[in-house]
């Protein structure tokens, strides 16, 4: 055992969680849910992914490491017209749809024959409502906002993993010495509050199946290739079906789609947390403990993010996406024969359509498969 474990893992889940937990609170609002449910869903989530690191990480002797779906949460974030029932409905069939996909390997072979110029175009359009969020948070607190957004590409340069992070402690140090930030919220342990799902057809075919893919396209085949660049061979069905199981099981309590980490994985799983790859499995038990800690204080934890200005929470979540946003515009612009059917997804998506109930990402997929398969049929 070396030193190198532990702090690797434990940066790790600092990262993952600091970073993104602006995320969280961002989606929890478009489906109405309450500061207790809220916290409930920080708390359901972390717990999932406890077990699954122990879990996964014990079985497969490999740095198996879980995260909440970053490109998910902004998807729910993007939303509306859903309430919570109809939100924990489709987080259910979300889980399901994973479990089958771990079962089945058909369905790992058929969502990776999505185009990834059309899969980014649509996670580029969910992205990018964040970043023009982040523009607009400007004018309401310039003294506040415009100071963060310098100290965040400067830092980035130096260090991208915890620019964000830094963003968020100063900030709300920041705001709270400034007089932005009324009395903080007194320290107290978490709970779970169950919450009765409601499965509706629109929350399905408009939050369910865009979730699933977006965590399936941009999560779980981004987690493998990691494992994999560090030298493992990992069989994707069993790591897809646990996670979906404990996001089935989660999501009755406010939890999203857990899935398999990439950026965080990537901090656990290379020659500097051991040079031995056989030892780098252990990093998985204490990422879960560190995941054990914010589960119980989750609570704490968001109700501080209720009093923080509004502005720093919209600041700070289209800061964490802008990276994403870069790396999916890059990818679905990378090949000219895709660029039109990946514009179009990418455009229907971002513009918030809504139709016979259901969201702008399934309809931006829809489109950019339609546009796709024209073009396709031309050449033949």
């Amino acid at each position: 055992m070396r030193i190198s474990i532990p702090i690797s893992a434990f940066v790790a889940a600092i990262v993952g969680f600091g970073g993104t937990l602006a995320l969280v609170i961002a989606a929890a609002k478009p489906v109405g849910a309450t500061q207790i449910e809220t916290a409930s869903g920080v708390t359901a989530i972390c717990l999932a992914m406890v077990i699954e690191c122990l879990w996964l990480s014990w079985r497969t002797k490999m740095p198996v490491i879980t995260a909440w779906s970053t490109p998910g949460l902004a998807l729910i974030g993007a939303s509306s017209g859903f309430t919570m029932p109809q939100a924990i409905g489709a987080f259910m069939v979300t889980g399901v749809l994973l479990v089958a996909t771990g079962l089945f390997k058909p369905l790992t072979r058929l969502i990776a024959k999505i185009p990834a110029s059309v899969a980014s175009g649509m996670l580029a359009g969910i992205l990018v409502s964040f970043a023009v969020n982040a523009v607009k948070a400007i004018p309401a607190d310039p003294w506040l906002i415009l100071p963060l957004i310098a100290a965040f590409f400067v830092i980035r340069l130096f260090n991208p993993a915890l620019s964000v992070l830094a963003v968020l402690i100063g900030g709300g140090l920041a705001a709270f010495l400034t007089g932005r930030v009324g009395s903080l919220p007194a320290p107290e342990l978490s709970t779970l509050t169950f919450i009765a799902p409601q499965f509706t057809a629109s929350a399905i075919i408009g939050l369910a199946l865009p979730l699933y893919l977006v965590t399936m396209a941009s999560q779980n085949l981004s987690g493998l290739a990691v494992l994999r660049a560090a030298g493992y061979h990992p069989e994707p069905g069993p790591l897809i079906g646990v996670t979906g199981l404990f996001s089935l099981l989660s999501a009755p309590f406010g939890a999203a789609t857990t899935n398999l980490a990439a950026i965080s994985a990537a901090i656990c799983t290379g020659p500097d947390v051991h040079p031995d790859p056989a030892e780098r499995w252990k990093t998985g038990p204490f990422y879960a403990l560190a995941y054990l800690i914010f589960a119980i204080f989750g609570a704490s934890l968001v109700a501080i993010f209720a009093v923080l200005p509004q502005s720093l929470i919209v600041l700070v979540a289209g800061l964490a996406l802008t990276a994403p946003l870069a790396n999916a515009l890059s990818i679905a612009l990378k090949d000219e024969a895709e660029r039109m059917p990946a514009t179009v997804t990418f455009a229907v998506t971002a513009s918030g359509l809504t139709l016979f109930g259901v969201g702008a990402a399934f309809w931006g997929l829809v489109a950019g498969m339609a546009v796709l398969f024209l073009e396709k049929l031309k050449k033949r």
